[in-house]
């Protein structure tokens, strides 16, 4: 066919399309009322489609909640791993999911019962992969329900968005110190009473491919435009600019190049657009692997006016860390009183749905990698300072079962009495420099604990502990229940109890009270089967001897001619004495009086008597341990609840003998509780000053009585200056079993000994600077470790300066006396020297004639 016939048939056929165009074009308009309506119901149906399949699966939700340990410390693999699991869950729902729906929520809240609390919200299809986390048995996951709040009077809401270049990132927040830091601290002195809460909602959602690729040929293109115009920019300057310039003909003079050359003619050339480098440009999208979509919510509530506009204030500034070439802003904007912003109408509507449903729908700026928002995707570390909230643990009221600790200051500058629960609290270590309040915080235990009904005994070498607690005690409901052991007098009108050590009237078995007294001597004075054999083995047969004594004593109704500890040396020395002591035992004793006894050399006994004749030079001791019946009865004292007072002479050598006969007698009636039933074990604490005085090398009595006596209802507070200068063993067993750990000030050596129980959190050095009266101490509150945290000491006055009863401390003192069956000293002196000549008579009266061959008369 020619070209012209070709062209020719064309024609028509062009123009028949024009034609038709403009009549569809025509139809159009005409029917544009009719199509913009159909449009509309096409777009209206489908939302509607979309909004119903995105509730439908936004319903069907799994709840959890992570609950970090204390050791908590997760690197930046792990976070990573968390991550992408997020990722991965949030696209985990049916195939049929709205992309707006493919989302996990991870919720921060407090409320002012917890620090912040930690949530994840995913599709019910997640909760398997979610179950399990890469953070490992450091974070406990707990399946929860959906939050369930009151209705409160004052709500304020905001969005959050990152403000930047497309590609721009947020800052690289590190781990350490915590990056939820600022947040926490924004929230911690929220008010439960006031109705007061605060969250912080961080909505996931993967990447689509085709919005990804959109938004980097849009950055693309942006970054080649930017070039052009500053390509152009610089080729107007340099057309401009007159050869005779001023800054031109500077730069000639400046050139040494333009003195040798002539005169030329300026030539311009059209500067090239920079080459876009398409890795700078992108930033964070050149890279899909943990690219997420994010929105964050935060929404903040109060009872009381002004302070959820304060609270959400706060928490915009915390969110301030993550600034950097990128930062997190508020959606909206105000003028003056005027705001624009997700907390007006209309846009309140939008917030609230995306609130309920978790519906992703971020702003434009709303894209971020897994890296930049890794101090979201985890829990509070142990870098973390979280606020002690009353929740966690009481503040102190009396009468509620309640130990007073120390006086926390809070967040809010308000200072509150913690306190721990009676039940709670079993034993407690306190360390740190003389002086610094470890005594003082002891007896406002003991004052608060004597309030709650419990029993306790405070060994006071120092004496002076009884005089600042007795207008405290002096109450109705306490007083009867107070006894005094006060080794302290001088005068011989003063009161003193007593308590013989070898007393049989409360009919405890034989060999308890024997094992108790020999391994209080062999623990203050260092014996052993090493160390000091024969010695050992000769006063438990004499304490043995004299404890068979006092039982035929009791049984022959007369407790008033009991042996004494100070009768070992008439049984020792004394061959009539002996004569007589041996018929009240069996025969297997007696053989070893008639057949061993005698092949000991003197010095042995020596060895035996020599702590005894120290124990008798004091005469105060020696009236207090020398009479055969007195009013100290520490097992009487644990099952009636009494409240002892003991005040032994010093902590000297004989001293120390003393108080650890006092501390193997503790022992021996806790374990002798085996014969009630656990309910009717009533606790009993025992508050014992100056531990080093105590502890010695070969005894371990302090560490069993903490590793066995919590069954048997009785408690340990123990003090010491030095921690390192105990024994091994009841270190270990003290730090192991402790429910209240404290220290003050000290060396760095001393400190040391607590604080590596705290790692991580409290240094030897933070402690070393304290200030008197200023301790860290870390509880346990129903089951759960608390702290260390920074307290100051409580005082009694500030603690129980209305429970003073000044003017009832005489009487107090009265019934204390009467309670262990004080005499003046005396007269109890004077029955101490004449309880020989009392046991002999005795034993002369009821003994029978026996063959019992006179044993050992060298030591006569």
């Amino acid at each position: 066919m020619e070209p012209h016939l070709t062209a020719v048939a064309v024609l028509p056929m062009g123009a028949a399309l024009w034609e038709g165009l403009v009549a569809l074009a025509r139809w159009i308009v005409a029917n544009s009322w009719w199509l913009a309506l159909l449009a509309a119901a096409v777009l209206a149906g489908w939302e509607y489609l979309q909004r119903r399949l995105s509730t439908q699966a936004l319903s069907r939700r799994t709840c959890l909640q992570l609950e970090p340990t204390p050791a908590f410390e997760p690197d930046a693999e792990q976070i990573w791993r968390q991550g992408m699991q997020l990722v991965r869950a949030a696209g985990s729902g049916p195939w049929w999911t709205p992309r707006r729906a493919r989302s996990v929520r991870v919720r921060l809240r407090a409320d002012g019962e917890r620090p912040l609390v930690y949530r994840i919200e995913a599709p019910a299809t997640a909760h398997a992969l979610l179950k399990q986390t890469p953070y490992g048995a450091r974070v406990e996951v707990k399946q929860t329900g959906p939050v369930a709040d009151k209705q409160r009077a004052h709500v304020v809401r905001a969005v959050l968005t990152l403000h930047g270049e497309p590609g721009s990132r947020l800052r690289e927040v590190p781990l350490d110190p915590d990056p939820l830091q600022p947040l926490i601290d924004a929230v911690t002195d929220l008010n439960s009473g006031l109705g007061d809460l605060a969250e912080v909602c961080v909505d996931l959602s993967p990447a689509p491919r085709w919005h990804l690729a959109v938004r980097r040929m849009q950055a693309m293109q942006r970054a080649r435009e930017q070039a052009r115009r500053e390509a152009r920019r610089e080729a107007r300057w340099q057309v401009s600019e007159p050869a005779d310039s001023l800054p031109a003909s500077l730069g000639r003079l400046l050139d040494p190049a333009e003195w040798q050359s002539g005169p030329r003619g300026q030539v311009v050339m059209s500067p090239r657009p920079r080459r876009v480098d398409r890795e700078v440009v992108l930033g964070k999208l050149a890279h899909s692997p943990g690219l997420v979509r994010v929105q964050i919510l935060v929404r903040c509530a109060s009872d009381a006016a002004g302070r959820a506009e304060a609270r959400l204030a706060r928490i915009g500034a915390a969110m301030d860390v993550y600034a950097g070439p990128s930062r997190l802003a508020t959606l909206g904007w105000s003028a003056g009183p005027l705001r624009i912003g997700p907390d007006r109408r209309p846009w309140r509507r939008r917030f609230d749905e995306q609130w309920a449903m978790a519906v992703m729908r971020p702003a434009r700026g709303g894209w971020a990698h897994i890296d930049e928002l890794a101090g979201l995707l985890k829990p509070p570390t142990a870098a973390a300072r979280l606020p002690l909230l009353e929740t966690e643990m009481p503040t102190y009221a009396l009468g509620e079962n309640l130990l007073p600790q120390g006086w926390y200051r809070g967040a809010d500058g308000r200072e509150r009495l913690l306190a721990t629960y009676e039940d709670d609290t079993l034993f407690e270590v306190q360390s740190g420099k003389a002086g610094w309040g470890k005594t003082m915080r002891a007896q406002v235990h003991a004052v608060a604990s004597a309030h709650n009904g419990r029993g306790l005994a405070f060994v006071d070498p120092h004496g002076d502990s009884f005089a600042d607690v007795a207008r405290y005690l002096a109450h109705e409901d306490v007083i009867d229940r107070v006894a005094l052991f006060d080794l302290t007098v001088r005068g011989d009108g003063d009161m003193l109890g007593c308590w013989n050590v070898l007393d049989m009237t409360a009919g405890q078995p034989a060999h308890e009270v024997t094992a108790s007294v020999v391994e209080a001597f062999a623990g203050a004075l260092g014996w052993g089967d090493v160390t000091a054999p024969r010695a050992l083995t000769i006063l438990t047969k004499a304490v043995e001897a004299l404890v068979a004594v006092n039982t035929q004593a009791v049984q022959a109704q007369a407790p008033q001619q009991q042996a004494t500890i100070f009768q070992v040396r008439a049984l020792l020395t004394d061959p009539t004495f002996r004569h007589l002591a041996l018929s009240a035992l069996d025969a297997e004793a007696r053989h070893w009086w008639t057949r061993s006894f005698p092949d000991f050399p003197r010095e042995a006994v020596l060895t035996v008597l020599n702590p005894l004749e120290r124990l008798g030079a004091n005469p105060v001791v020696r009236a207090a341990l020398g009479c055969p019946v007195g009013g100290y009865d520490i097992r009487r004292a644990m099952d009636e609840g009494r409240v002892l007072w003991i005040c032994p002479p010093g902590t000297g050598p004989t001293d120390r003998l003393l108080i650890s006969l006092m501390v193997h007698d503790f022992l021996r009636a806790g374990l002798s509780r085996r014969d009630l039933p656990e309910a009717k074990r009533r606790a009993f604490r025992f508050y014992l000053d100056e531990l080093i005085s105590l502890d010695q090398g070969s005894s371990t009595v302090l560490a069993e009585i903490t590793e066995q006596l919590r069954k048997f209802g009785c408690r340990l507070h123990g003090m010491t200056q030095l921690m390192h200068r105990l024994s091994p063993a009841t270190r270990s067993a003290l730090l192991q079993n402790a429910s209240c750990l404290s220290t003050t000030a000290g060396s760095a050596e001393a400190i040391a000994q607590i604080t590596s129980q705290w790692p991580d959190t409290v240094t030897a050095r933070d402690v070393a600077g304290l200030e008197r009266w200023r301790h860290y101490a870390s509880f346990t509150v129903a089951g759960k470790r608390t702290g260390p945290v920074p307290i100051r000491g409580p005082e009694l006055t500030e603690v129980f300066g209305d429970l003073a009863r000044p003017g009832q401390v005489a009487a107090l003192r009265k019934t204390a006396h009467a309670n262990t069956a004080a005499q003046p000293l005396a007269v109890l002196s004077a029955v101490a020297l004449r309880q020989e000549e009392a046991v002999r008579a005795f034993l002369t009266t009821s003994t029978t004639p026996t063959d019992t061959h006179d044993a050992g008369e060298q030591y006569a």
